[in-house]
């Protein structure tokens, strides 16, 4: 298996991780079927939701389509995987301006040994999607 092909396949199980994963974290309890959130922001999060598990499809099709993997159709899966980030950091430097938060006082608190952890599992999940991406790439060069 040669390095672009591997790039390639690590792609696709990031791909399909994020659409799967979308799905498990925002699709319960903690948001869209929160009775705490207002009726519009969970109308909100299922729209992003289904957002990215579209896009996780595409991501997929471009990758495991018909033929070898051109640098553009992996590239430009790669753009597309990487739009939930960029929406996620856009999120995040703009809050001030419309009020938003990293967290929600009634979702769940990241436990380690016991202990609550002070610190936003979403930051750390984008920071490693980043970082995952980045090394995917190196990949698929070398």
């Amino acid at each position: 298996m040669t390095h672009p092909q591997l790039a390639r396949d690590l792609l696709g199980i990031f791909c399909a991780m994020q659409g799967a994963g979308t799905i498990a974290v925002d699709m319960n309890r903690t948001h869209a079927a929160n009775p705490l959130w207002l009726h519009h922001a969970r109308f909100h999060v299922v729209w992003q939701a289904a957002t990215t598990v579209g896009l996780a499809i595409i991501e997929l099709a471009l990758l495991f389509g018909s033929g070898p993997i051109t640098p553009l159709h992996f590239y430009l899966a790669l753009a597309l995987s990487a739009l939930p980030a960029f929406g996620f950091f856009v999120a995040l430097v703009t809050r001030g301006i419309y009020g938003g938060a990293l967290s929600d006082p009634n979702g769940i608190r990241p436990l380690m040994i016991g202990r609550t952890l002070q610190i936003d599992l979403n930051l750390v999940a984008e920071i490693a999607v980043l970082i995952v991406l980045g090394a995917i790439v190196l990949l698929f060069r070398s």
